[in-house]
């Protein structure tokens, strides 16, 4: 269970980078529903990451150093959001 969570988990980092850069090059009126898939790609990171360490399979340390980064970036994209 681990592995997979870990591949879902990395994939997602992915698919958000990708989501985000592509709303870069978007025209401005596709901006958000790019943004708005960036903020619930990342919400599901969140939860694989909340079970990975429900289920012991990441240290404590480690879980609260990414926390504090995705919620960074979550603030991030809600500042997006309000742009447009």
């Amino acid at each position: 269970m681990r592995y997979n969570l870990g591949i879902k988990i990395d994939n997602l980092f992915t698919e958000i980078l990708e989501i985000i850069l592509t709303a870069k090059y978007a025209a401005k009126e596709n901006k958000l529903s790019f943004i708005d898939k960036a903020a619930i790609k990342l919400d599901s990171l969140k939860f694989f990451l909340q079970i990975l360490w429900q289920t012991k399979s990441l240290e404590n340390k480690k879980y609260l150093q990414l926390s504090e980064a995705l919620n960074e970036i979550g603030k991030i994209i809600g500042g997006w959001k309000k742009l447009f």
